[in-house]
């Protein structure tokens, strides 16, 4: 079902590509791969479907086994508008010619969310500091690398400011979708897992009796909804219709009621902006890597650190900037 639904997400992007420079018919909006591409499909297809209605263009959903396929599609134009995590928009901006333009909102009205690490109900594990001490005898599930709260974030305030590689610390770590890593942690399959929030949201609307199964071992920082974006080259005329249609979405009970399978309350305006405090964070994982590499020398070390500080420090000019 995978291959049948990303080879349809292929075709049709080539036909968009096929029809660039000609009138705009046709958008491919691009799902990252949270979840299975069947389940995807099935909860996002009725927000497309109206997409289409009201924008007038066919709207084809693009399926990829991994964050990355998402950002490739919209490098090489066979995405045009997407739904992206924070740390997948960013490296879809900085590759693909990406832009934000709007954000998600939760159920309840709020504008964050968090990544969780999660365990078995009955696990001995209660506490970060439990599956720290104890990772060499663990299994643990990490996010796609390309996640914002299954591998960026818990990689950075779980794991490095512990001084503790989740790649190589554990006595295994396997890479999946936060779907299949709370199912696993659910059947108990693997030990511990990193897992955005609105996953589990979601796994108690769909599977009640598997989310009963866990329990929340460590709460990150509250991370920024996630954003939408298109491709900066996008016709005017298909951004302001795709923008509005978005902006208004969520209003009638209808509607409400799609996106509350997906657990959106709706969607507001933003901006690339909104990346700046993902930069300042993958930065700081950056420094602490050069900090920590006994491979180079002093000087190379203190080189590479100087540049990251100045980097670091216009990325906090900006986040001021921008909170004004």
């Amino acid at each position: 079902m995978k291959t049948w639904i990303t080879t349809l997400g292929l075709a049709a992007g080539l036909a968009f590509a096929s029809t660039a420079g000609a009138q705009q018919k046709e958008l491919s909006f691009g799902i990252i791969s949270t979840e299975s591409s069947a389940n995807l499909k099935s909860t996002w297809q009725p927000l497309l479907d109206d997409m289409q209605k009201v924008t007038g263009y066919k709207v084809n959903a693009f399926f990829s086994t991994d964050y990355a396929g998402i950002i490739e599609g919209m490098r090489f134009n066979k995405v045009q508008v997407a739904w992206f995590g924070n740390k997948s928009a960013m490296e879809a901006v900085d590759r693909a010619g990406a832009e934000v333009f709007a954000r998600m909102t939760q159920p309840d009205g709020g504008t964050g969310y968090w990544s969780l690490m999660i365990v078995h109900k009955d696990s001995k594990l209660q506490t970060l500091q439990d599956v720290l001490k104890d990772r060499q005898q663990l299994t643990l599930g990490f996010g796609d690398p390309n996640s914002t709260s299954g591998a960026l974030v818990p990689g950075y305030y779980a794991f490095a400011q512990n001084g503790v590689d989740p790649v190589k610390d554990f006595k295994r770590t396997v890479r999946a979708n936060h779907e299949t890593n709370i199912l696993a942690v659910a059947s108990r399959q693997i030990d511990v897992a990193t897992v955005a929030s609105d996953g589990v949201d979601r796994m108690k609307i769909k599977l009640p009796e598997k989310h009963a199964e866990l329990r929340v071992v460590w709460r990150s920082p509250q991370i920024a909804s996630d954003p939408m974006a298109w491709r900066k080259d996008l016709d005017a005329d298909a951004k302001q219709k795709v923008k509005d249609f978005f902006l208004a979405y969520g209003k009638e009970a209808r509607e409400k009621e799609i996106l509350a399978k997906l657990t959106i309350g709706g969607f507001i305006a933003s901006s690339n902006d909104q990346l700046l405090p993902i930069r300042q964070l993958a930065l700081a994982g950056e420094r602490g890597k050069v900090e920590a590499d006994t491979t180079i020398s002093a000087e190379e070390k203190a080189r590479k650190l100087k540049d990251i500080d100045a980097r670091l420090a216009e990325l906090g000019r900006q986040v001021a900037s921008a909170a004004k």
